[in-house]
This record gives C-alpha cells, sequence and structure tokens, in this order.
C-alpha cells in the first residue's frame, strides 16, 4: 500500500515504541504481553489521534481551509489533539464538546482534556447530548462558510476513511518493528470507540496480509452496531488504500463487555487496571478508553481467552490527561485544606 500518495503532515513522533511489560506478564501468568505505545506520538501528550490527524491537516491544507472544526464528548482527546495540531499548523480551530455524562464537576468540566483544549487557542462551545453530532458539526461550517471561512470538518474520533490511513500506517510500522524483534504477534487488543482506528488497524493488517487477528474491546457501544461500524469504515479504508476487498466480515471483532455505565463512565474495573499499570509498569491508562480496554485484556487473560506463550500485543492509544477529569474516583482524596483556606 503507497501512503506517499495522500497528503499528509509529519509531526507526530514515530516510530512509537513497541515494548514488553515483565510485570505485567508474570502477575497474570498467561500470554506474553507487549505494548504499543502510542501513548508517545507526541503534540500535547500524545494518543493515536495524532496519527489520522497527519493525514487529516494534510487534506485540510490541501483545500485551502483556515479552520478546523471537530466535536467530542467533554473530556475528548481527540479534541485536545486537534487544537495543538491545528495550533502547530497555524490553523484556527473550533471544538463543540458534546455532555454525555452528565456530570457537574469542576474537574471533569474544566480540567484534563479541556484546559488543553482553552491552552492551544481552541475556541470551545458546549451542547446537551445529541445522537448527530456530526450534523451540528454541519450547522457550524455554514455558519462560518457564510462569514467568509474556509472550514475543514473532522468527524468525532477523526473516524473517516481519511483518519484511518494514520492506522494502516501504524499496522505496518507495527509489524515491520516485531518482525526486527523477531516477535511472532498472535493477537492484538486494544480499545475501540469511533471506530477508525480499528477499521484502519484492520484494513492494514488485512491489505499486507500479515494474518494477525485483532480484537476491539468495546468502550460506548453494543457488540453488533460497534463491529457493523468497524466494517463499514474498514471496508471504506481498503478502497481509498487500493485494496478493495481485502477486509472480511470475519477480521472485525469486538467485545463490549465491559462499557459498564456507557461512554465516558469509568468502571471498578477500569480503575484497577488504571492503577496496575500505572504500579507494576509505571504505564498510565486513562478512564474512557485504555483503562476499560486493559479491564477488558486482563479479565479475557484471567479466563482463559489468551494462552501462555502466546505474545500479544495491546495498543495504548493515549488519553492519560483525562485522568485530571476524575480524580474523586480513586478515592485517594484530596489535600487537606491549609490554614487560610480553612478559614
Amino acid at each position: 500500500m503507497n501512503l506517499a500518495r495522500f497528503h499528509r503532515i509529519r509531526f507526530a513522533h514515530l516510530p512509537t515504541p513497541l515494548e514488553y511489560l515483565p510485570n505485567l506478564s508474570k502477575a497474570l501468568n498467561g500470554p506474553e504481553i507487549w505494548i504499543k505505545r502510542d501513548d508517545c506520538t507526541g503534540m500535547s501528550t500524545g494518543g493515536n489521534k495524532t496519527r489520522k490527524l497527519e493525514f487529516l491537516l494534510g487534506e485540510a491544507l490541501s483545500q485551502g481551509a483556515d479552520i478546523v472544526l471537530t466535536q467530542g464528548a467533554t473530556q475528548s482527546n481527540h479534541a485536545r489533539q486537534t487544537a495543538a495540531c491545528a495550533a502547530k499548523m497555524r490553523l484556527d480551530c473550533h471544538i463543540l464538546l458534546e455532555d454525555r455524562t452528565g456530570k457537574t464537576d469542576h474537574d471533569y468540566n474544566d480540567s484534563g482534556n479541556v484546559l488543553l483544549d482553552y491552552l492551544h487557542g481552541a475556541t470551545v462551545e458546549r451542547c446537551a447530548a445529541n445522537p448527530d453530532m456530526n450534523g451540528e458539526l454541519a450547522k457550524v461550517a455554514a455558519r462560518l462558510k457564510s462569514e467568509g471561512r474556509k472550514p475543514y470538518l473532522i468527524p468525532g474520533g477523526g473516524s473517516n476513511p481519511t483518519g484511518a490511513l494514520g492506522y494502516v500506517n501504524a499496522a505496518m510500522e507495527l509489524i515491520g518493528q516485531a518482525n526486527d524483534k523477531g516477535l511472532r504477534i498472535d493477537h492484538v487488543v486494544h480499545a475501540t470507540g469511533s471506530a477508525g482506528t480499528q477499521a484502519g488497524l484492520i484494513a492494514g493488517l488485512a491489505g499486507i496480509r500479515s494474518g494477525v487477528p485483532l480484537l476491539g474491546i468495546g468502550v460506548r457501544a453494543p457488540r453488533d452496531r460497534q463491529e457493523e461500524n468497524v466494517f463499514k469504515l474498514a471496508c471504506a479504508t481498503a478502497e481509498l488504500c487500493g485494496t478493495p476487498g481485502a477486509v472480511r466480515r470475519e477480521d472485525v471483532v469486538a467485545n463490549s463487555d465491559y462499557v459498564g455505565a456507557g461512554y465516558g463512565f469509568s468502571t471498578p474495573g477500569s480503575l484497577d487496571a488504571i492503577q496496575m499499570l500505572a504500579r507494576l509498569e509505571g504505564i498510565l491508562l486513562d478512564p474512557v478508553y485504555t483503562g476499560k480496554g486493559m479491564a477488558g485484556f486482563v479479565d479475557l487473560i484471567r479466563k482463559g481467552r489468551f494462552k501462555k506463550g502466546e505474545n500479544i500485543v495491546f495498543i495504548h492509544t493515549g488519553g492519560s490527561v483525562g485522568l485530571f477529569g476524575y480524580v474523586d474516583e480513586f478515592g485517594f482524596g484530596r489535600s487537606p485544606k491549609s490554614k487560610a483556606e480553612a478559614a
């Protein structure tokens, strides 16, 4: 697959590390666990969206855009990375933040990713939960066009065929790293939400005929809907890459047993998984995506889904800055007030 024919801006720190996790592997007494550190892509603490934004902003600039628009939940990693990448490219950025949780605390609504959105110079508009956020984004674009602007719309999560090219590239990068290490990959696992990361990985792994199966641990939608969304986007991405028909329906596998109360809500398992990785490997996960992905992965290991002697790669899609929006959920307590504050 020749991705060089697509417009692309190279600002991610690539290739991201592929590391062995000896302490976690020993603690779970199951497969050999590796981690692909896409939390290390750079750009405002990193994360998986930076790979997508290389292609999306490349396309935006090729079309003469002067402002990028996107949308996401309040603590959106995608929104934060879009704001950072737009700032670097000297593009204005406008973000629609959707309230999907109803949370009212300061940490969730103003800290973490939200703080960084503002620091990168984005303008932020907040709205209630809406099943058609991309439709709302189109309305904003129409308004800006009437004002003489040239907006470029990025769907939630950067999840369209152009954005998914970032993970077609990541699939080829991962297999190249494994080949260089002499590492046989038996399975790849990651958190799946807006579908772009999983769709790109599937299109890439299938397009190079890697034979490596992929499992997405769902963070928001029921399994049938998640798999259908991923399959549709993976097929469109493969078409864009020039490998139509490469993706089979059986390539798309999601497990949505670990979503809990819904998108944006942590679970006891995700909080445990976050602390496990922090204390065993010094690696930070997040409550929305990688925490749930790792919680599902750990539970499936304990249930015997992955066997001793297998090599499993977990793709860390980033998002640790979101931890600051969930401070109270860990139960560590806040620092005691000073005498002046208590007075």
